[in-house]
């Protein structure tokens, strides 16, 4: 279900994270779906049980995951990702560096755009 990256510059916790959204976004998890409990999954992933435990809190602050006393940890019934702002600088931030080196490599709008529809239509 979740595949780490040891070698990326990206935190444990934000990779949890990111595969989490995807496999919902893919259809892989559905709504009420159990998740591994956080002892699980970071046996499973041998990590720690305090990154996966800060991945779940973040993932139920967003509201991508609830957990059910008594019963486990589920994808929630209703997602509903709200505007971050502050992430939504922070992405803006790492675009603007990205697009900046495809410009350095000669890539005009037109380019970089169509580049950016193929990765959003890939994922």
């Amino acid at each position: 279900m979740i595949q780490l990256d040891y070698k990326s510059s990206k935190p444990i916790y934000e990779q949890i994270i990111e595969q989490m959204k995807f496999n919902v976004m893919k259809g892989y998890l559905s709504p009420m779906d159990a998740i591994p409990s956080v002892r699980k999954l970071a046996l499973d992933l041998k990590i720690t049980p305090g990154t996966v435990a800060k991945a779940y809190q973040e993932l139920e602050r967003q509201g991508v995951i609830e957990t059910i006393r008594g019963k486990g940890t589920f994808i929630a019934e209703e997602i509903d990702i709200k505007q971050d702002d502050a992430k939504i600088q922070s992405i803006r931030k790492k675009l603007s560096t990205e697009i900046l080196e495809l410009k350095m490599m000669g890539f005009d709008k037109k380019q970089t755009v169509e580049l950016v529809k193929n990765v959003y239509d890939e994922i």
